[in-house]
């Protein structure tokens, strides 16, 4: 252990150790790091007291500004709100088909509704509407089982399908097969004359022809166009929500399976369904 003494070459004084004639010298830190030291702890402990930094058992220290990560959002989402709100309050206000002649709030409604259907009605009919073969109807070919029109849509967004609410769209196709109404010969010629049509070369004089005149023309039309008002899809396009060939056929018209879909209105603002609405009839074309 050597003694404490000046360093004839640096000039400052050693602290007494050395390790092999090598003398550690007692430097001091520079004055602006010591400056800069000590300004970092004044200003820790003044932010310690004007923001929340202390955890607590059930809490938090709030600090004498009271700010929070949380309460700035909010004031975000509120300016964003009130933004927004010129757009919403018209849509809110006005006819669906008066939304769509202005350019702007057209623009508006359909990113708005392109972010309700991701959050809500994505889960069932697709990303883009591309549907569930076997469950859920595509919106992106323009045929459309309850009306394509921008008050139909609205319609059926408001209120659904096949649910509890008084104004939803109610429909039910006869269980041709299981009630008797055909026999498994007849279930099986009809199913024929309906893959006809679809192929666009309808069997004339078939006895698929015939039956389907006398049970199904009613509703889906003497040549399958289909009929939105009573739910009734289109036969002559080739498009299928549950399947196309015979067998899904003769299953359908033996034992129909019927979708249901909810009602909106009350979970979603009107804003809200009239923006989706307009999403989903730009999706595919509309009517």
């Amino acid at each position: 252990m050597a003694s404490i003494e000046k360093d004839t070459v640096s000039g400052q004084m050693t602290t007494g150790h050395e390790w092999d004639g090598i003398k550690e010298l007692n430097t001091p830190l520079p004055k602006w790091w010591v400056y800069v030291f000590w300004a970092t702890v004044i200003w820790s402990i003044g932010y310690w007291i004007a923001m929340p930094a202390w955890p607590t058992v059930n809490d938090y220290s709030r600090g004498l500004l009271g700010y929070s990560s949380r309460g700035e959002l909010n004031q975000e989402l509120n300016a964003q709100n009130e933004l927004r709100a010129k757009f919403t309050n018209q849509i809110a206000a006005l006819p669906i088909t008066d939304v769509v002649k202005n350019r702007d709030l057209r623009d508006f409604a359909i990113a708005g509704g392109k972010t309700v259907f991701g959050r809500y009605c994505s889960v069932c009919h697709g990303s883009g509407g591309i549907g569930v073969p076997g469950a859920y109807p595509a919106l992106v070919d323009d045929e459309w089982i309850w009306g394509g029109s921008l008050d139909q849509i609205l319609q059926t967004v408001t209120h659904g399908v096949r649910n509890a609410d008084p104004d939803s769209h109610q429909g039910e196709m006869l269980k041709f097969g299981v009630d008797g109404i055909l026999n498994k010969t007849q279930i099986d010629q009809v199913a024929d004359y309906v893959l006809s049509l679809a192929k666009k070369s309808p069997a004339a004089g078939s006895p698929g022809a015939q039956i389907f005149a006398d049970n199904c023309a009613v509703c889906h039309g003497e040549d399958g166009a289909g009929n939105p008002d009573l739910g009734a899809p289109a036969l002559n396009n080739n498009i299928w929500l549950y399947g196309g060939d015979k067998a899904a056929i003769v299953a359908q018209v033996t034992s129909p399976q019927h979708g249901v879909m909810p009602s909106w209105a009350g979970v979603l603002k009107p804003e809200q369904i009239k923006m989706v609405a307009v999403y989903v009839h730009a999706l595919g074309g509309g009517k």
